[in-house]
C-alpha cells in the first residue's frame, strides 16, 4: 500500500543550486566522487548519507540534518503528496517517470515488495543506524513493478497511474527541474490533489514490485520496523519506507553489471588458478579497456564470462567446467540460479578455485569497470570484470523466491538523492 507524506526539499533560495546539493545513491559513490559532491555546495546530501566511518558519523548526520531544517535550508511541504518524478537524457533518447512515495513494509506476501539480492549484515546495520539517528528515509529504494501496457489498470477500472503521472508531466510545471553533471535532466511535481492520490494508490496498491535497487535499505526498513514494533510503541511511521516506482513496462529499466576487486591475490595467480575449471586467455599486451570489454561482451554471448584485470593486463574466463559447476553450487539452489554468472562467480570461482569466503572485507565492490581496474592495478589486487545479467533471469530467480548474490545487478537509471526526503516525525 502506497501512501502520501510531507517531503522535505531544499530551499532554492539558501543553497547555490538544486543540482549542486544532489548526488548519486551513497552505495555507487567511489573514489574522489565524494570529495567533489562535498565541494560543490556545503549542503550537499551526501555529507547525510555517507557522514563519515567513525562511530559516531550517525549522530553527526543527524545533528546536521537538524541544522538545516531549524535554518531554513531544508523546508517541509505543508500537506501530504506524492511526488512525480522524471530523469531524461535527450542525447541518448531515455526517458523514466514515476512516483516517489511511502510504502508500507512487510513481507513479499504481505507487502508485495520482492527482493531479488542478497544483502551483507554490515551494510544493513549502517544503513539502519543512519535511519535510527535521524529519524528520516535519506534516499528513496528504487523498485519497478509490471504496468502491463497503457490503459490496463490492476482492477480492470480507471486510469492506470502510468497514465495519470505522463498527463500531469505533460501539462504541468514542475517544482523542481534541473540538469546534473552528467547531462541528465531531473524534474519532479507534487501531487496534492486527493483524486489523483487516490487513483495512483488504487492502481499500485494491488501490483506487485521488485526491489531493483536498495535492497540493504529496504532490509534496514524492516530491521527498523522490527525494533520500533518490540519496543511496544505498535503501528506508526515506521511501518513505511520511501521508494521510487516505476512502470518497467513503459519505462524499461537498463541492468549493469556490477564488478569485484580482491585485495592480496594478483591476478597471475588468480588466472592460473581459474585454469582449472576455465578456458583462460591473455589478452594482448597493451590492450585497452575497451577491446577487453568487447572481448567480455562477445565471449557472454556464448556463456558465462569473466575478465580478470591488474597492473600487468587483462584475461578472459570463458566456458567454465559445467561439471564443476555444478558441484560448487549449493543445494536446493534452481536452475535458473546455478546458471547466473555471479552464481558461477561466487560460488565456483572466488570461492572454490581461489579458496576466498565472500565478504566486505575480501571481496569490494565497485559499480565501474574503469574504476575497478584501476583499484587492481594500483594495489596489486584483481578485479572481475561482469557481464550485466538479463533481466528476465533475474525476473524469473524472484519470481522463484530466491535472491541472486548480494551486489550482482545494477538497475538504472537510479533516482537522484536530495530531491525529496523523508522523516519519521510525528507531524511527517
Amino acid at each position: 500500500m502506497l501512501a502520501p507524506f510531507r517531503g522535505i526539499r531544499y530551499a532554492r533560495d539558501r543553497v547555490s543550486g538544486i543540482a549542486n546539493v544532489t548526488s548519486p545513491p551513497y552505495d555507487v559513490i567511489s573514489g574522489g566522487i565524494l570529495e567533489h559532491l562535498r565541494a560543490a555546495d556545503p549542503h550537499n546530501v551526501v555529507r547525510l548519507i555517507l557522514p563519515g566511518a567513525d562511530a559516531d558519523a550517525s549522530q553527526a548526520a543527524a545533528a546536521l540534518l537538524r541544522e538545516w531544517l531549524s535554518a531554513g535550508v531544508l523546508i517541509t511541504d505543508r500537506m501530504p503528496a506524492l511526488y512525480l518524478y522524471e530523469q531524461a537524457d535527450e542525447a541518448s533518447s531515455w526517458l523514466q517517470r514515476g512516483i516517489i512515495s511511502l510504502i508500507r513494509l512487510g513481507s513479499p506476501e504481505t507487502a508485495g515488495i520482492l527482493p531479488h539480492e542478497g544483502v551483507m549484515p554490515g551494510l544493513v546495520a549502517d544503513r539502519r543506524a543512519l535511519m535510527a539517528a535521524t529519524r528520516a528515509n535519506l534516499e528513496p529504494i528504487f523498485l519497478i513493478y509490471d504496468g502491463e501496457g497503457a490503459g490496463t489498470r490492476a482492477d480492470g477500472a480507471g486510469s492506470t497511474a502510468t497514465e495519470i503521472i505522463d498527463r500531469i508531466a505533460t501539462e504541468h510545471t514542475p517544482i523542481v527541474s534541473i540538469m546534473t553533471e552528467d547531462a541528465v535532466t531531473h524534474r519532479l511535481w507534487r501531487l496534492d490533489r486527493a483524486d489523483e492520490q487516490d487513483a495512483i494508490i488504487a492502481d499500485l496498491g494491488g501490483r506487485r514490485a521488485l526491489i531493483a535497487d536498495g535492497h540493504h535499505r529496504y532490509a534496514a526498513y524492516l530491521d527498523l520496523q522490527a525494533e520500533i514494533r518490540a519496543s511496544g510503541r505498535g503501528a506508526g511511521p515506521g511501518d513505511y519506507g520511501l521508494a521510487f516506482l516505476v512502470d518497467s513496462d513503459t519505462y524499461p529499466p537498463r541492468l549493469g553489471a556490477i564488478h569485484r576487486v580482491l585485495p592480496g591475490l594478483p591476478p597471475e595467480r588468480a588466472a592460473e588458478l581459474a585454469k582449472a575449471a576455465f578456458t583462460v586467455q591473455e589478452l594482448p599486451a597493451g590492450c585497452a579497456l575497451a577491446s577487453a570489454l568487447e572481448c567480455l561482451a562477445a565471449a557472454g554471448r556464448e556463456g558465462t564470462a569473466f575478465l580478470l584485470a591488474g597492473a600487468s593486463g587483462f584475461w578472459l574466463l570463458s566456458q567454465p567446467d559445467p561439471v564443476q559447476v555444478t558441484a560448487s553450487m549449493p543445494d536446493g539452489a534452481s536452475a535458473p540460479w546455478r546458471s547466473l554468472d555471479a552464481s558461477v562467480m561466487q560460488e565456483l570461482l572466488i570461492g572454490r578455485l581461489w579458496g576466498i569466503a565472500d565478504s566486505e572485507r575480501d571481496v569490494l565492490i565497485n559499480h565501474d569497470a574503469a574504476d575497478a581496474v584501476r583499484a587492481a592495478a594500483s594495489t596489486g589486487a584483481t578485479a572481475i570484470i561482469c557481464n550485466p545479467p538479463s533481466f528476465e533471469a533475474v525476473i524469473e530467480i524472484a519470481a522463484h523466491g530466491e535472491r541472486v548474490p548480494r551486489k550482482s545487478t545494477s538497475f538504472g537509471p537510479k533516482p537522484r538523492t536530495g530531491l525529496v526526503l523523508r522523516t519519521f516525525g510525528p507531524s511527517s
